[in-house]
């Protein structure tokens, strides 16, 4: 307990001060974010503001995960290390993502199919790497079973079809915190809440897990208190980075923090075998990604039954919509928080509710 507490409180305290400096070194570089012409209006006043901020958590939560690790001289688990490693991996596509933006100066950067191939390439590797390093009981970091909140017995996979699931899995979540990214705050705080349930789950897996207490309740998970251990890290890092983030945001994270965040919340998923439960907890994503597919589909039926297409939202993502309805910001991030605390608590309900049913 004392290394999950202690890596979230470095993890908080590097971002809260690193961003600081961080905002000041991007804006004398003039590392500004690009918006794009077709947004909302109200969006052109935050051309410039420094963006890449995700690279301040990612090297935050790293190293509070590090120190945490040298404070009770435990070694590094295979499952924490593979989270980290999706986090990261995703993060580096994202980067060179906004890094092409700055340079060449537009609201665009990697290509499509560049940036999918790099999404794909990290998610792969993860995966293959997930499948091996068995600990002494024989578990691998990741399961051939698709798992909601355990794994379901019937839904075994061969090695090829889990890697596809799972890259699925990694792509949709990581584009979804991507989407998500709009508005001042909302993906931070979102996340935020993601990453402190994983840090609940993580702790009773680890209290009731088959390795130390067998039973019929008990959970197959590799590693759970070291994934404790990173998911704090994580909370606390974007905590910090909350407090720059929020209305009005004196520095943006970027496509460098929404991938990793994404990627994150999947590899979370994957390792707790709660891969369709990280759609409830993440429920706030999901709903924002149907948003896009729903306008783009609706667009295209419409255009080609009747010429012309026709949208279903004033804009997608789905919090554009509300801001184009009249809302304030802020209005808008608040009560999308409160929608994503929802999807969180019920999807810990669920949680909670089938270990005490049995």
């Amino acid at each position: 307990m004392i290394s999950i507490l202690f890596a979230g409180a470095i993890s908080m305290a590097l971002t809260l001060i690193g961003t600081r400096w961080a905002i000041s070194l991007l804006a004398k570089r003039g590392y500004g974010q690009e918006i794009r012409d077709d947004g909302p209006t109200s969006h052109h006043t935050k051309r410039g503001t420094p963006t890449m901020g995700g690279t301040v958590f990612i090297v935050a939560t790293i190293v509070g995960y590090f120190a945490a690790k040298l404070l009770t001289m435990r070694p590094p688990s295979a499952s924490a290390l593979l989270v980290l490693f999706i986090f990261a991996g995703m993060g580096a596509v994202g980067f060179l993502d906004d890094f092409i933006k700055i340079f060449r100066q537009r609201s665009l950067g990697l290509r499509s199919k560049a940036k999918l191939a790099g999404q794909t390439a990290v998610a792969v590797i993860f995966a293959v790497l997930a499948l091996n390093f068995p600990d002494e009981r024989g578990q691998n970091p990741a399961s051939p079973f698709i798992s909601f909140i355990r794994d379901i017995n019937w839904l075994h996979l061969a090695p090829v079809l889990v890697v596809i699931w799972i890259l699925l899995l990694i792509a949709g979540m990581s584009n979804g915190v991507n989407l998500a990214d709009g508005l001042d705050g909302l993906a931070t705080g979102a996340s935020m809440m993601v990453f402190g349930a994983y840090t609940l789950i993580c702790i009773w897996q680890s209290n009731q897990s088959c390795a130390t207490s067998p039973g019929a309740k008990c959970y197959e998970v590799r590693d759970p208190l070291d994934l404790a251990v990173v998911a704090a890290a994580l909370t606390g890092a974007l905590f910090g980075f909350l407090w720059w983030n929020a209305s009005p945001a004196k520095i943006f994270m970027g496509d460098t923090g929404s991938l990793s965040l994404g990627g994150a919340v999947a590899g979370f998923g994957v390792m707790t075998r709660t891969e369709l439960l990280v759609l409830l907890l993440g429920g706030l994503f999901v709903i924002i990604t149907a948003s896009v597919i729903l306008q783009v589909s609706w667009f295209k039926i419409t255009k080609r039954t009747g010429g012309v297409g026709k949208r279903l939202f004033r804009m997608a993502p789905l919090q554009h919509h509300f801001e184009m309805l009249g809302w304030e910001q802020v209005n808008v991030v608040i009560r999308f928080w409160i929608i994503s605390g929802l999807c969180v608590a019920t999807g810990l309900g669920l949680f909670y509710a089938e270990w005490v049913a049995g």
